[in-house]
């Protein structure tokens, strides 16, 4: 399994690190939206639809995001949009959590398959805009969604349990622990004002996302880097819990030794948006 793990993780790093790097962002458009439709394919799976279904949400994901793309929308400030995106991420996400696993089923598929798809397009154009304004502001978003898994599960092994008795959602997620959301938020805390720190240091031709947080403050910044972090870890409950619901370990066997697209984009899905919305605002 851990062989398997890390030639995975190598094969995607030489495909994503060129792509990232190259000075036209077409090519990183092109990849991210290949992730999209292949979680598109695992969101149908996993919400009832059989495989002709699964593989038209993956190319209605496609059709969608191609649309956005050539009507011009990846160089324009939508506001409005990253506002609706990011209020319906917070209040569906408390609505779906509080429901449990029981009530997902049942929604009405077509709401959940609509809801799912919506979401992947939404983090498409979250992810190309970010592009867009560089390299440097888009790594500085990833990071902190990286950063606070790492931190979530080294605080969790090291501390879980010892504070708390009351596991973080025991009947979603029962390896989740409180002190490893703490132990999460700590780290993307250390890592705001680390990069924050960097940028003033080298001059930074674009600016991180941590420096245009600072620009309305730093208590704006601590704030906004604890929320993103919290949802980071809301949109890991959601699909554990889809998971859960259609009784799968992962959303495919995509991903040798990590699972599916959605197992490695989870925590994604509502912080790219979130990131757009406090940047546009």
């Amino acid at each position: 399994m851990l062989k398997q793990r890390v030639i995975t993780a190598l094969v995607l790093l030489l495909v994503l690190i060129p792509a990232l790097i190259y000075p036209s962002p077409e090519p990183f458009f092109l990849i991210a939206l290949l992730f999209i439709a292949a979680a598109g394919w695992e969101w149908a799976c996993m919400n009832g639809q059989g495989k002709p279904g699964a593989l038209m949400s993956g190319g209605l994901c496609v059709v969608a995001c191609s649309v956005l793309w050539w009507g011009g929308l990846l160089n324009q400030p939508l506001p409005r949009v990253w506002l609706l995106a990011g209020g319906a991420w917070v209040l569906s996400s408390a609505w779906v959590l509080r429901a449990g696993v029981a009530a997902w089923s049942l929604h009405p598929p077509p709401l959940r398959l609509v809801m799912g798809l919506l979401a992947l397009c939404l983090t498409w154009l979250a992810v190309a805009q970010a592009r867009l304004m560089g390299v440097n502001f888009l790594l500085s978003v990833l990071a902190l969604v990286w950063v606070a898994d790492i931190g979530a599960y080294f605080a969790g092994r090291a501390f879980g349990g010892r504070f708390t008795r009351n596991k973080l959602a025991a009947s979603i997620s029962p390896g989740k622990s409180w002190e490893g959301v703490w132990g999460g938020m700590l780290g993307v805390l250390l890592l705001a004002l680390f990069w924050r720190y960097a940028d003033a240091a080298n001059g930074a031709l674009v600016p991180s996302f941590y420096t245009h947080l600072g620009q309305k403050g730093m208590v704006f910044l601590l704030l906004s880097v604890l929320f993103m972090a919290a949802m980071s870890v809301v949109g890991d409950l959601i699909e554990s819990l889809v998971k859960r619901s259609a009784g799968v370990k992962d959303s495919s066997a995509l991903l040798p030794g990590h699972g599916g697209v959605l197992d490695r984009i989870d925590a994604l899905l509502p912080t790219l948006p979130l990131a757009m919305m406090l940047y546009s605002y």
